[in-house]
C-alpha cells in the first residue's frame, strides 16, 4: 500500500504545528531519544495510491477515499490518522471553521479528480490568514537597480504586556513598486542611530528608524519568542504607535 500524506507534529490542542515540528529535526544533527519523546509526530494520510498491488492513481478521489476509509492497518496503527474529509460544506465555511480552531487551512479537491503528482488544479491549498497592525521599527532597501531609494522590507514590532517594544518580524512581500518608493521616502526623515527596541535582535544592516509607523500585515502563525510566519505587507494605517502590542500566540513552540 503506498500512501500520500504528511508528517505532523500537534500542539496541545491537537492542531498541526509547524513549529513544533521544526523542534523534531534540528537543523545538523538528529533527534536524540528526549527529543523523540517531547515532539512526538504522526502521519496524516491523504490518499490512497496504491492498494494490494493495484494503482488507484486513475480512479477518481471519492473512491480511493472509500477505499482509504477502510483499509485496515489504519486502525491498528499508533501513528497513522486519516482526517475526516467533508463533501457536504462549502469551502468558505471550511475555511471559517479552520479559522475559529487556529488551523493554517484546508485543501479543496475535486471529488471526480485523479490522483496527479505535484501541483495541480484539480486540488488547491487555501490559508488562513491572520493580520495584525505593528509599528515599524527599522527597514531594508531594496535589491537591484533602483534598490537605494526603495524599501526592500520591514522590520515590524509591537509592545508586550511589561511594555517594551519588541520585534516580531519582517515582512517583503505585498508590496507595489510605487508603495515601496513611497515608504522609502516616509522613513528615511525618520531614521535615527540607535535601535528603539527595548530587546537586542539580530538585523544586519538594518536602517533603525523612530517608532512613529504602523502598519498592517497577514501571515500564517506567530509564536512568542520567534518571527512572524509567511507575512505579507496589506498597508499603513492610521494608529498610536504605542497603543501597538504584539500579535496573539497562534502557534505552539
Amino acid at each position: 500500500m503506498i500512501l500520500d500524506g504528511e508528517i505532523v507534529a500537534l500542539d496541545a490542542r491537537g492542531r498541526p504545528s509547524f513549529t513544533r515540528l521544526q523542534r523534531r529535526w534540528p537543523q545538523h544533527r538528529r533527534p536524540d531519544a528526549a527529543l523523540l519523546r517531547e515532539v512526538p509526530v504522526r502521519v496524516m494520510g491523504f490518499d490512497v495510491l496504491e492498494f494490494e498491488g493495484r494503482s488507484l492513481t486513475a480512479r477518481p478521489w471519492h473512491e480511493r477515499r472509500a477505499i482509504l476509509e477502510t483499509v485496515s492497518v489504519v486502525d491498528r496503527s499508533p501513528v497513522l490518522t486519516v482526517p475526516r474529509a467533508f463533501t457536504d460544506v462549502s469551502p468558505a465555511d471550511m475555511l471559517a471553521v479552520a479559522a475559529s480552531h487556529g488551523m493554517e487551512g484546508v485543501v479543496i479537491k475535486r471529488v471526480d479528480s485523479p490522483y496527479v503528482s505535484g501541483r495541480s488544479g484539480l486540488w488547491t491549498k487555501v490559508p488562513v490568514r491572520l493580520t495584525a497592525e505593528l509599528v515599524i521599527v527599522g527597514f531594508w532597501c531594496a535589491a537591484g537597480p533602483g534598490g537605494a531609494s526603495a524599501v526592500g522590507s520591514l522590520l515590524l514590532a509591537g509592545h508586550d504586556d511589561a511594555g517594551r517594544l519588541v520585534a516580531v518580524g519582517q515582512v517583503g512581500t505585498g508590496f507595489s513598486s510605487s508603495m515601496r518608493r513611497y515608504l522609502f521616502g516616509l522613513l528615511s526623515p525618520l531614521r535615527c542611530p540607535n535601535t528603539p527596541l527595548a530587546l537586542p535582535v539580530e538585523a544586519t544592516g538594518v536602517r533603525w528608524v523612530m517608532p512613529t509607523q504602523v502598519g498592517e500585515v497577514a501571515y500564517r502563525e506567530y509564536v512568542p519568542g520567534l518571527w512572524l510566519r509567511h507575512t505579507s505587507w496589506k498597508g499603513l494605517r492610521d494608529k498610536l504607535a504605542g497603543d501597538i502590542c504584539v500579535p496573539a500566540a497562534s502557534g505552539a513552540v
